[in-house]
């Protein structure tokens, strides 16, 4: 599997509770003062943590790094990043029924710029160009999400086909499943879940592996079921507020990746895109209003 994706502390923030204890324990430990780690050694973050060096080299394996040295990069590099970008992301997540508009506001901003910059911070950018020069030829690319994460599908779909991508987004499961196995070698599948365990896109991905068609997974846990069947996967980063769940915040996350794969696709065909994106443009103008200075409406005429 490639292309496995994520920022190093979004990645804590989520797959961390469920770690085994002793790993939980240590990204407890790394969440909790992540400047401060990046200067640690081995044997201080195996004390703070209560945990011994050996499971410290374990914690920085399981992350996909070759052991804790390069993990400490990972988060002074990550820690430099948002330091030199800081937005207000301290801010609480907590919104009571009585908050100002203004507070929510900055809460609901707060949140999805963190998660965005997170999600950005751990884009494997080959992996986008892999899968982008494969959408560009392929012979069909099939995309494949429920609830929210439809939302996310539906658009990416409607954004390939404009640029003349062969590109269908099912809603029924049985469909996508009988059309994921007329894919094959050369074809694409993208299935988006931000739990990675929906049982129907699972479902779906796997057939389309079946038939060598190359499997493309967008979930904010790489470890996850959806991840084992794909080729490459994409990590998304959520950050959750009051009334609003990971779920239902993923999508700014998921379309942030999609759509760095969408653009990249376009450059790969640009006059084709050009002529298509023109046309279109052509085809709707019709139906939108002409452009003139705004004027004072009149007054309704009062009944005597």
């Amino acid at each position: 599997m490639t292309g496995e994706s994520g920022g190093l502390l979004g990645r804590l923030r989520i797959e961390g509770p469920g770690m085994p204890e002793a790993l939980a324990r240590i990204a407890e430990t790394i969440l909790a003062d992540p400047e401060t780690t990046a200067h640690l050694s081995i044997v201080d973050l195996a004390e703070r943590s209560g945990t011994s060096t050996a499971t410290v080299t374990r914690f920085s394996r399981t992350l996909g790094f070759r052991g804790y040295a390069n993990l400490r990069v990972a988060v002074a590099t990550e820690t430099g990043r948002a330091e030199q970008a800081r937005w207000d992301t301290d801010i609480s997540g907590d919104i009571a029924p009585g908050d100002a508009l203004t507070d929510v506001l900055g809460v609901v901003t707060a949140a999805d710029t963190r998660a965005i910059q997170d999600t950005a911070a751990g884009i494997d950018v080959a992996a986008v160009e892999r899968v982008a020069g494969a959408i560009a030829a392929a012979g069909r690319v099939e995309i494949f999400g429920l609830g929210s994460s439809g939302t996310s599908a539906r658009e990416m779909a409607f954004r390939l086909e404009r640029i003349r991508v062969p590109v269908w987004h099912r809603t029924d499961s049985h469909t996508a499943l009988t059309n994921a196995a007329l894919l094959g070698p050369g074809d694409v599948a993208i299935g988006l879940s931000h739990s990675g365990r929906t049982r129907e896109v699972i479902e779906t991905l796997a057939e389309a592996a079946d038939h060598g068609a190359l499997t493309v997974a967008v979930t904010s846990f790489s470890r996850s079921p959806l991840a084992e069947v794909a080729d490459v996967v994409f990590s998304t980063v959520v950050q959750e507020t009051t009334f609003r769940l990971a779920a239902l915040s993923s999508v700014h996350s998921q379309l942030l990746i999609l759509d760095l794969i969408y653009v990249a696709v376009a450059q790969r065909t640009y006059e084709r895109t050009a002529e298509a994106l023109e046309l279109t443009v052509r085809a709707v103008e019709a139906h939108r209003l002409p452009e003139k200075s705004p004027t004072r409406r009149r007054p309704r005429r009062q009944n005597p």
